[in-house]
């Protein structure tokens, strides 16, 4: 009979692979991350090559890594599901997801009832904290975020295409002193997001507008809190088009008429050896199907 590595090390070395470093993998399996280094190396040995790329505090698979782990991951993910069932116990799978707070409580939420219907055995674990792409290498298995791009060695698909709105409160475009020309935003505060540091200046020059300095530019990491300051009228937000119909919020209107897309998207994001890991599956092919705007 053909010799087999030891399952443990195969373990290991599908944890590092999909977590991006021995100290999440090691958290998950419970282990040191000496130990788990071990594990990684007595594979290594076993096959004979090296299989990650390893940098400070990060462990990339290389070629070989990638291409034993198409082969190991699905098969010790059906070993885990045949133990499962044998114990009778009901399969359980879990997703650690990163997203942008407006995106999940505008597009996300709502629709998950109809995820949890066709898949009831997925779970999973929100993370609105920031940096979402960052943090694919410390145990968060799929990002959604708001970015020009996203780096090409990730596996990336964008969710929407937009166009820039400028937004405020209704009472600031009645009475006296409305803004009612760009030229009045000049003494009024311009809200941008921290992700999103371009809006303004892109508006302003695909609408063929002069240079506009506005009064003051306030800037948010929170897309909601964007939104309750504008309607508040503590300035005129610069957001997009979805942002601003989605939010059903009859205190806002969209200043001006001018047709601006926008460069940042909404994305999906994930390791690429990730997909191969069933909830990251089921949720991307679910997410691509029934959420993406072109």
């Amino acid at each position: 009979m053909r010799r087999l590595p030891p399952l443990t090390a195969v373990e290991a070395f599908v944890q590092v692979a999909r977590r991006g470093s021995v100290k999440a993998a090691a958290e998950e399996l419970a282990l040191s991350s000496p130990a788990l280094s071990r594990r990684v190396q007595a594979l290594e040995r076993f096959v004979g090559r090296s299989l990650f790329e390893r940098r400070h505090q990060a462990m990339i698979l290389n070629g070989e890594g990638e291409l034993l782990l198409a082969r190991l991951a699905p098969a010790l993910d059906a070993l885990a599901e045949a133990i499962d069932i044998a114990h009778g116990e009901a399969e359980i799978v879990r997703l650690k997801l990163a997203v942008t707070p407006l995106f999940a409580s505008q597009r996300l939420m709502h629709r998950l009832p109809e995820l949890r219907g066709l898949h009831p055995e997925l779970h999973i674990d929100i993370d609105t904290g920031g940096h979402g792409l960052a943090r694919l290498t410390e145990g968060i298995d799929a990002a959604i975020v708001v970015a020009r791009d996203v780096d090409p060695s990730l596996h990336s698909r964008r969710l929407d295409r937009n166009r820039i709105f400028a937004i405020c409160a209704r009472r600031l475009v009645e009475g006296e002193g409305a803004i009612r020309t760009p030229t009045d935003l000049q003494r009024v505060t311009v809200l941008i997001h921290r992700d999103m540091p371009e809006t303004f200046e892109t508006w302003r020059e695909g609408a063929g507008l002069p240079p506009i300095e506005p009064m003051a530019t306030d800037f948010f990491d929170s897309g909601q809190l964007m939104l309750d300051a504008a309607a508040q009228g503590l300035g005129v937000a610069f957001m997009h088009e979805s942002h601003f119909d989605d939010a059903h919020d009859e205190r806002l209107v969209r200043l001006f008429d001018y047709n601006v897309a926008s460069p940042y998207s909404y994305w999906f994001a994930c390791r690429r050896s990730a997909l191969a890991r069933r909830p990251v599956r089921i949720f991307h092919d679910w997410i691509m199907a029934n959420i993406v705007r072109d």
